[in-house]
């Protein structure tokens, strides 16, 4: 049974305290830091089911965009080994994005990650709005994973983006689905830099402050044979820059559901 517009508990950015800039550890905090030290405001929100409607969505007024009809050669085993995932799937992706993503010509992987809705798994859905980069951090990702600095500076002088491709590994979502607002209904006042702490570096993520302008969208049941594009960043003006989401507990979810267990591809796209 589907449900048009459910309404679920979605966290939102709540700023430290004491007035200092916020940050979060990825991998252990250091003896005596918190591994983060900004809050959660939690509010219920209305998240509506765009199944049926997934063209009326795009990359470039909306910040995300739903693709039918992906035809795979990945099975299951693929994703259980990092070797196998850069061999057998990046390549599809690669073409997705080539023939999806308008004037794309070069595409560079950067990173990539599997969840599994699994207490026992090492990276499981994240339940905080967010997005992923910031122009600084997505400029610092162009200049660390274009090899010739050459190129790096010419890349960076034309449009470059950096788009998360999403989609189950496990057969159709039925619990911890992703929900998305589409960038027309969010501000630039709503995103917050967040520094992200590394063992070896720094880099920089974006909380969400909650604004109950904001339209909140997800897709029912997302297959494998499914994406979704998520922008992260764009360098182009007058095109939405980014997108926030989340993944969230949806209240119609029935005790028995399979945990959901997905793979996002992250990539540097020129052009």
């Amino acid at each position: 049974m589907t449900h048009p517009t459910i309404h679920a508990e979605l966290a939102f950015y709540q700023a430290p305290q004491d007035g200092s800039a916020p940050y979060n550890y990825v991998g252990e905090p250091p003896l005596g830091e918190p591994w983060r030290n900004y809050g959660n405001d939690v509010r219920t929100v209305p998240i509506h089911d765009i199944r049926g409607k997934e063209d009326q969505f795009s990359l470039d007024r909306d910040a995300f965009q739903i693709l039918n009809d992906i035809t795979s050669s990945a099975t299951y085993e693929t994703f259980n080994s990092d070797d196998s995932i850069r061999e057998i799937y990046y390549p599809e992706v690669e073409r997705l994005l080539l023939e999806t993503v308008a004037g794309a010509h070069t595409i560079i992987f950067f990173d990539h990650t599997i969840r599994r809705a699994n207490p026992h798994a090492v990276r499981q859905p994240v339940n905080q709005v967010h997005a992923d980069q910031t122009e600084r951090s997505a400029e610092s990702r162009v200049r660390k994973h274009v090899s010739d600095p050459e190129l790096a500076e010419k890349y960076l002088g034309e449009r470059y983006r950096i788009i998360n491709v999403w989609r189950p590994i496990n057969g159709a979502v039925e619990s911890s689905p992703l929900a998305f607002a589409p960038a027309t209904t969010t501000e630039e006042e709503d995103f917050v830099t967040i520094q992200h702490r590394y063992s070896t570096f720094n880099g920089e993520i974006m909380g969400v402050r909650y604004n109950p302008k904001t339209e909140w969208k997800f897709c029912a049941g997302v297959d494998d044979n499914e994406r979704i594009l998520l922008k992260c960043f764009d360098s182009q003006d007058g095109v939405a820059k980014r997108v926030a989401h989340t993944a969230f507990v949806d209240p119609n979810t029935p005790p028995e559901a399979k945990a959901r267990e997905s793979i996002e591809v992250r990539a540097l796209v020129f052009g």
